[in-house]
């Protein structure tokens, strides 16, 4: 007998295993029948994977099936903490989703995969410029796994993805933390939170009351950051807000981190600033694609020079 998915390596099989476990009972048994050709008649959930598993001769053309519906692979996808455009078509998915196992990814943790941008020491005899770009790097390096990490536990509190919730709440944030959040549609509103647990239940309101999704670009642009030599660093992230399939404007947000001296290689959240900008407040013809952060690494200093944290207005899109 052959192998369960002989076309499939390890991780493709572990992947498609948990794909399937997303779908209903009566799709999962219509799918038995599709790839088994009707000669296997599963009396579980496990079994019929198992057949589905077997008889499949790659991951691409079992995620390819009716059968495995464009907003499964969505879910799983952002479930992972692989972040596409909710108007993503099927094979732009399918596309992610084995991009995700070849290269074996890992969910973001950041006590599990630690970057301390105040570690590095300069080379006797000195190399400051490259010292520097270094730094530079590393920084980019934990915003970046900061941002993956914050929105895979953020989103995945949303309701409409109908995915177990990963663990969200005030443990992330300093006690005195600040939220200044700014958001215009027909008009400008701020608000201003002090406080983790206020903090967190704000947050946690935007995608779990009112069903967004917030999509950052980590890419071209979309993410930059820089550090104070006293150890607080700056994050500043654009990106997308959604709800089910429609874009209804893009966001800019930028938080202070400051490692926590009592957990080891944990960063908690010391203030955030968000902007979201509705589409009916852009200018006409504007067209949401990639935003970036428009910020100067002098201008994101001035978040951590300020001792009251001073909320500077962001750019416009």
């Amino acid at each position: 007998m052959a192998s369960a998915g002989a076309g499939m390596t390890e991780r493709e099989r572990d992947g498609c295993r948990e794909v399937l476990e997303l779908l209903r009972n009566d799709d999962l048994m219509a799918l038995t029948e599709t790839v088994t050709n009707r000669l296997v008649e599963p009396d579980t959930r496990q079994e019929a994977i198992r057949a589905i598993l077997l008889y499949s001769q790659s991951a691409e053309e079992l995620l390819k099936r009716k059968k495995v519906f464009r907003e499964t692979i969505f879910k799983y996808l952002a479930a992972k903490g692989v972040i596409v455009p909710p108007s993503s078509e099927k094979h732009q998915l399918v596309h992610h989703a084995k991009q995700y196992w070849c290269e074996q990814l890992k969910e973001p943790d950041l006590e599990q995969k630690p970057v301390n941008p105040n570690e590095r020491k300069p080379e006797k005899g000195g190399k400051q410029d490259g010292d520097k770009q270094d730094n530079d790097k590393e920084y980019q390096s934990l915003g970046e796994e900061f941002c993956q990490w914050f929105f895979e536990i953020l989103n995945s509190q949303n309701p409409l993805l109908g995915e177990s919730q990963v663990e969200w709440g005030p443990q992330h944030f300093w006690d005195d933390v600040v939220l200044r959040f700014c958001y215009s549609t027909s008009e400008q509103n701020t608000e201003e939170f002090s406080g983790a647990e206020l903090v967190s239940l704000r947050l946690l309101s935007l995608v779990k009351e009112e069903c967004l999704f917030l999509n950052p670009n980590l890419n071209a642009g979309g993410l930059k950051c820089t550090a104070s030599r006293h150890g607080l660093v700056v994050v500043a992230v654009a990106g997308t807000v959604h709800r089910n399939t429609s874009c209804l404007g893009v966001f800019e947000q930028i938080f202070g981190l400051i490692r926590c001296p009592f957990r080891e290689n944990t960063w908690k959240i010391k203030f955030v600033n968000l902007k979201i900008v509705g589409q009916n407040a852009l200018e006409p013809g504007t067209v949401i694609e990639r935003p970036c952060i428009k910020y100067e690494q002098e201008e994101l200093q001035e978040f951590y020079v300020s001792k009251e944290l001073a909320f500077v207005e962001p750019h416009r899109f």
